[in-house]
Parts: C-alpha cells; sequence; structure tokens
C-alpha cells in the first residue's frame, strides 16, 4: 500500500537538469510557456508571501526546474551569470521572435556560425541566458 504522505513525482526527462533560482518563479513559468513552449510538470503551491519553492517543467523534451530565492533558508536572491541554457530548435529564427515577442531581450541575433549551425543568444526577463541553436540536417 502506498504511503498517504508521499507525492506522485512527473518523471525526469534529459541528463543533466538546470535548477534555476529567480525572483517569481510563477512569472517565469508563464514566460517560459509563452517564449519556449514549456509545459508543466508540477508545480508547489505558493507559500504566504507568494513564493514558490519548486516548479518542473518540460521544455523541448526534458526537465527544467525553478524556484523562488528563499534567503531564509540559504538561498539569497543572486544575479544569473556564468552560465546559460542551451535549447536546440529545428527553426532558431522562428523559436528567437517567439521568446522575444514574449519579453526576452535579443543579445545576439541567430547567425550562421563557423561551426555550421546556426546560432542565438537572449535574455529572458528573470537575467537568464538561452542559448538557442539549430543544427545541420545530417548526411547519412
Amino acid at each position: 500500500m502506498d504511503n498517504p504522505t508521499q507525492h506522485s513525482q512527473p518523471p525526469v526527462k534529459g541528463g543533466a537538469v538546470p535548477y534555476l533560482s529567480v525572483d517569481g518563479a510563477m512569472k517565469a513559468v508563464e514566460f517560459y510557456k509563452k517564449a519556449f513552449g514549456a509545459e508543466v510538470a508540477t508545480i508547489m503551491p505558493p507559500d504566504d508571501k507568494g513564493r514558490t519553492m519548486h516548479a518542473h517543467l518540460y521544455i523541448n523534451g526534458s526537465s527544467v526546474m525553478l524556484s523562488d530565492f528563499y534567503p531564509e533558508h540559504g538561498y539569497a536572491p543572486v544575479p544569473a551569470a556564468g552560465f546559460n541554457v542551451m535549447l536546440p530548435v529545428p527553426n532558431i529564427d522562428e523559436a528567437y521572435q517567439r521568446a522575444v515577442d514574449a519579453g526576452a531581450t535579443a543579445t545576439m541575433p541567430p547567425q550562421d556560425m563557423f561551426w555550421g549551425d546556426r546560432y542565438g543568444q537572449l535574455k529572458d526577463p528573470f537575467g537568464v541566458v538561452w542559448a538557442l541553436n539549430q543544427g545541420q540536417p545530417r548526411a547519412d
């Protein structure tokens, strides 16, 4: 018999899973749905201060998790820095424009790169840099 205090959790998809801390997790969930077609796997209800401790999304077939900052538990607000989240897409120009239309800041418009792919970067309203990459079809 199942333990009634255990909650069924959706499967985690992908190898390395980014876990983002942002100021406004529920707003980020809504942004990621519009910008990247995110699907909600699960969200813990907001606390009495409106903060969400855990949200689990599926973006492009992989899990992305996020939460608000919780300074009282050692998770003080800090700007996102030193990383980006790479998102492989089939049509970078369309995906890039969708994210910009949703509120992302264009930082490096898509362009053909020396390694053969089409690549661009943008920053979301929460300070996270997203790198979009459209690989070239393989000639197998």
